[in-house]
Formats: structure tokens, sequence, C-alpha cells
């Protein structure tokens, strides 16, 4: 894909060699301050790195600047339809600006929003998205949405350009795996600007996580992506949670210890969920950052399979065992487990 560009959203770099970011979009309304400040700490202590906020209208500004303040992490406003509340979410002290060229694309707005841009250091992302392209963009792909979602940026990424404007990402999102995947790959060769990316209203629950983690690891996979957001119908955290499992799967970033469980079957000696909980409760998820802890249910598949794994444990005819890269460490009964888990892992 070449090399990206960078921006930068107070202090966050992305792009240009930085690790892939991870996103979310605050749930709460503007209209709730109390709720979005406390909604921004637990994406913040989650991971988030970037928050989305839908600013829908003028009379929003003055909240939204009061939230940008209480945020312990970058905000970017989601404006739609009208260029003035671009400007509004600037002059509130936002960094950063999403608009969608499906539903504002006057030039003369944008002229405008580029040069309160470029005056306050902020970026803008050009977010198309799938259910927002118009009739003229879809007229001119014949119905091809993939290719009218890379028109959608397009036409907007060169009225930036033409008014000397390049702290630029570009997002190009749809509902479909194929669609945006499609897109994505177009946008990557031809442009140098980091890439948002993600599939838009994955949906909840299991169904909307593997949608996400199947689109975004297939373009991730190719190289395509600068910042990431799962698009679920659940708490902002859970997104961000997925966000990191994706990640990790890929080996591009890890937060805390990866776990490597087994599926279990009747062969094994302990109850595998349980004994993963008891290790949680011990072990936070975001402490021991890389290291690999394995849970197998017996001696079958313990440690020679789990034997890649930094420690891990096992099931025994009276108990568990401990194993560090497959070599045996101890055993023990259930009711010491987590006086031996901590004894034979450094928890840092």
């Amino acid at each position: 894909m070449g090399s990206r560009k960078s921006v930068s959203i107070e202090g966050l770099k992305i792009g240009g060699g930085a690790p892939v970011r991870v996103e979310s979009m605050l749930k709460t309304r503007l209209t709730d301050i109390a709720g979005g400040a406390e909604e921004t700490a637990k994406l913040a202590a989650a991971g988030c790195e970037l928050a989305r906020v839908a600013l829908p209208e003028q009379s929003l500004a003055a909240p939204f600047a009061e939230l940008i303040k209480k945020s312990p992490l970058p905000l970017m406003a989601d404006i739609h339809f009208d260029h003035r509340l671009a400007l509004a979410a600037l002059a509130a002290g936002c960094r950063a600006i999403r608009i969608n060229p499906g539903n504002m694309s006057g030039s003369a707005g944008l002229a405008e929003v580029t040069a309160a841009a470029k005056d306050l250091g902020a970026v803008i992302r050009i977010g198309a998205n799938g259910g927002s392209l118009n009739n003229a963009q879809l007229e001119k792909t014949d119905g091809d949405r993939g290719a009218a979602l890379v028109l959608a940026v397009e036409e907007q990424l060169k009225m930036l350009l033409e008014n000397k404007f390049e702290d630029i990402i570009i997002s190009a999102k749809s509902s479909s795996v194929e669609e945006t995947a499609r897109a994505n790959a177009i946008l990557a060769n031809r442009w140098p600007f980091p890439l948002h990316i993600g599939i838009t209203e994955a949906g909840c629950g299991n169904s909307g996580i593997v949608k996400g983690a199947v689109g975004i690891g297939l373009m991730l996979a190719q190289g395509i992506g600068d910042t990431i957001r799962v698009s679920l119908t659940s708490p902002g955290a859970e997104e961000v949670e997925t966000g990191y499992n994706i990640l990790q799967a890929l080996g591009l970033r890890s937060r805390g210890w990866q776990l490597v469980s087994c599926p279990t079957c009747g062969r094994r000696r302990i109850e595998v969920a349980a004994l993963v909980e008891k290790l949680r409760a011990i072990i936070p998820p975001t402490a021991n950052k890389g290291m690999t802890i394995a849970v197998m249910g017996c001696e079958v598949n313990g440690p020679k399979e789990a034997s890649g794994a930094d420690f891990g444990v096992a099931g025994s005819p009276n108990g568990f065992i401990v194993f560090k890269k497959g070599a045996f460490l101890c055993r023990g009964e259930m009711e010491d487990f987590e006086k031996i888990i901590r004894e034979q892992i450094v928890i840092y």
C-alpha cells in the first residue's frame, strides 16, 4: 500500500507507522453532560483512544465545549448536513471533524470549514457511509455501492486538496463487508492518507461482533487501516474490547495478556470457563502485556498443546498443574489456586 501520511489529534498520532488506534462513539446525547463525561471516562479506562460525538444542532455547541474540557480522551465531532455545525464544533474547541460527503457536499461551505480547520490545526475525516450515498453518486457508478463509496470520498477529498488542506483521514463504511473491503482496498492504493475502517451498523451480540471482526480483520490483514471502530448496538466499552481483541488476534497490538483456552470436552478434569474467570480476577485484563496464558481442561491438551504459552494451567486427576513454555512447574488443589498462581506468575 506504500507509506501513509500521518495526522495528529491532540497529540494522538494516526497513520505514518503509529499503532492502529481503537475508537468508539458516545451513545450519550450532548444534553446529558454528566452522562457524557462518565461515558468518556469509561471509554478511556477500556483503552479507547478517540471518541466521536454527534453534534446535530447549533444549540448543543456550548455543552459540547463543556464535554471537551471534561473528556480524558480526544473527541471528534460527527457532522452531517450543515457545514455551520462543523464551524461551531471547531469554535467549541474540537480539533477533529467528521464530515459526510453523502449529505454535505457544498464547496463554499466546505471551503469555510477547511480554512477554519487549517487555522486551528484541526483534522478532517471524510466519512462516507453506505446509507448516506446520494442519488448522483449511485447513478455515476451504475448502482455499484462499493464504487459509489470511493466516489463519495474522492469528490470531497479533491475539494479539500483544492483548498490546500491535507490533515485528512479518509473512511468508507457500509454494513456490507464486501462493499467496505472493496472500497477501502481501492482508496488505500490510490491515496496516502490514514484510513479509518469499520463495518457500520454491524448489529449486536455475537452476530455483530463476528461481522465487525470479519470485515475489520480482512482489511487489516491486507495492511489497510490506521484506526478502527467496531460498530455495535452495545456499550462503547464493548466496542473497544472487541477492537483490541481483533488487533491482538492479528498480532498488531496487545493491551494486556492473551488467553488461550480449550473448548472443553468430556475428558476435562476442570471447568475451564470457571477457571478462566478466576484467572481474570487474579490477573487484570490490562496486566502482563504481551504474555500468553493458557487454560486447558486435561492432560491431553495441557502442556504439550499449549507449549507456546508463557504460562498455563491444566486440569489433573486431583486438581491442576501449572506449566511454563510446556515445562511442568508445580501441581495444586483448587482451594490453593489463587495462592499458587500468584507465586508462579509475576503480575505487572
